[in-house]
């Protein structure tokens, strides 16, 4: 290994930078000294300590979708109250809102503007039409790059994977005095974290249910920059992994935090209701 990065140190003083990138780009992502192995517990508070921390917080967005082969791109806008609400307005390339949403603990709803039409539902729905098993806190979490808020932490694994730290656990269900229903039919989830060995914030992280072994939500966050003393990743990816593979990529701009916020929703009257 040793004289494979003096090789890769040659190169690239010899060779022309799209040589570089092609042929020693693979092996120089690794951290250039290998990093110390930590404990799970260790890890994890890090973790813990360098997620973003909000009340508020509102950014614009553009994104490419891509499923069963097809593509489109729009640009949006997304507002969120911490662990109370997601507001998302998606607006095509021409610049007049299509479709506006709003997320909360147990009921998601949507306006589309493009047929007239609106949708008030719960995420059992949802879950059924995308053929996953997200819940508000699940979704919040993958959409700003941070750990479950009200999930048990279990027992975490640590290991170094790639130049960087890496969590696994088997076994994360949702804590009991935040089910909201007593006949909840609680997921228990198979989860992958892995952090950025200098940063300790998330890179890339995947989830699966253990019942659902064939169906799992990943993400990776990069281009992390400050925001109020705090790094956020400005690119994200999101993938479901299922029947049909559903991808977002997602590119910020403009972020605040902490600015109060409004949620404007009002479904006009002549709206009909999608069932």
């Amino acid at each position: 290994m040793v004289y494979f990065r003096k090789f890769c140190r040659l190169i690239l003083l010899l060779m022309a930078p799209l040589v570089i990138f092609e042929s020693c780009s693979p092996a120089r992502k690794v951290m250039k000294a290998p990093i110390k192995e930590e404990g799970a517990d260790f890890l994890f508070a890090r973790l813990k300590e360098k997620e973003l921390k909000f009340d508020w917080f509102s950014a614009k967005f553009s994104a490419e979708y891509s499923n069963k082969g097809k593509e489109n791109s729009f640009n949006g806008q997304i507002r969120i109250r911490k662990d109370s609400l997601i507001w998302i307005s998606l607006t095509p390339m021409l610049g007049i809102e299509a479709v506006r949403l709003m997320i909360s603990q147990d009921s998601v709803k949507m306006i589309n503007r493009l047929n007239d039409t609106y949708f008030t539902g719960d995420y059992e729905y949802v879950n059924r039409f995308l053929n996953t098993n997200i819940d508000f806190d699940l979704l919040q979490a993958f959409l700003l790059g941070n750990d479950l808020q009200f999930y048990e932490n279990g027992k975490f694994r640590a290991s170094v994977d790639h130049g960087e730290y890496k969590l696994s656990t088997g076994e994360r269900g949702k804590l009991k005095k935040f089910v909201r229903n007593s006949q909840e039919n609680l997921k228990i989830f198979i989860q992958n974290i892995w952090l950025d060995a200098g940063s300790f914030k998330i890179t890339h992280a995947d989830v699966k249910e253990i019942r659902r072994d064939n169906i799992k939500l990943e993400s990776f966050y990069t281009d992390f920059e400050p925001v109020d003393d705090q790094l956020f990743p400005r690119k994200m990816t999101y993938t479901i992994w299922a029947d049909n593979t559903i991808r977002v990529k997602a590119d910020f701009s403009k972020l605040q935090l902490n600015v109060p916020l409004q949620f404007p929703f009002k479904i006009p009257a002549s709206y009909k209701l999608v069932k």
